[in-house]
């Protein structure tokens, strides 16, 4: 399974909104600048999490985007999910429709060996994206790199619109 760049792009941005002292939004063009991004490309990106209920986004001289809620509360799945939408990675077409024989009421997504694999496998990797939230993140790269928070909120202060 192949996601977009955007999903990097989101997740990174919603760790670096989780920097913001509370209440404070950050443009788009600034979250695009931080990295190099182009901005209307991010902005779809942030839209989408916005619509997700992840992000809220207020306009205005001193408007931007913020997390809607708590970063405790914001899960990989939900970012993910946002971007990439709510979709299965593996669709079983019944192929098995195929082969001559009595077929008539059979679901192979049930009874497929393969569809069930892909099924469970599918699952183990929506466990684990729903199992970290965004604080996770957050807390692993402040434990890795403890000047990161500060880091990334000078560079916002320098960056310009």
């Amino acid at each position: 399974m192949r996601m977009s760049e955007g999903v990097e792009w989101a997740l990174h941005s919603c760790i670096n909104l989780a920097w913001l002292e509370p209440g404070e939004a950050m443009p788009a063009a600034k979250l695009a600048g931080f990295f190099s991004l182009p901005a209307a490309y991010l902005n779809k990106q942030l839209q989408a999490l916005a619509r997700a209920g992840i992000l809220t986004s207020t306009s205005g001289p001193r408007g931007g985007f913020r997390l809607a809620r708590a970063s405790e509360d914001i899960t990989m799945l939900d970012v993910v999910t946002a971007i990439e939408g709510a979709e299965q990675a593996f669709r079983c077409e019944e192929i098995l429709r195929r082969i001559p024989g009595d077929h008539e009421g059979v679901d192979y997504r049930k009874t497929c060996a393969i569809s069930q694999s892909m099924w469970r496998a599918e699952m183990a990797w929506r466990r684990e994206l729903a199992g970290q939230t965004i604080a996770d993140l957050k807390r692993t790269v402040e434990k890795r790199e403890p000047a990161t928070p500060g880091n990334v909120r000078n560079r916002f202060a320098n960056l310009r619109t």
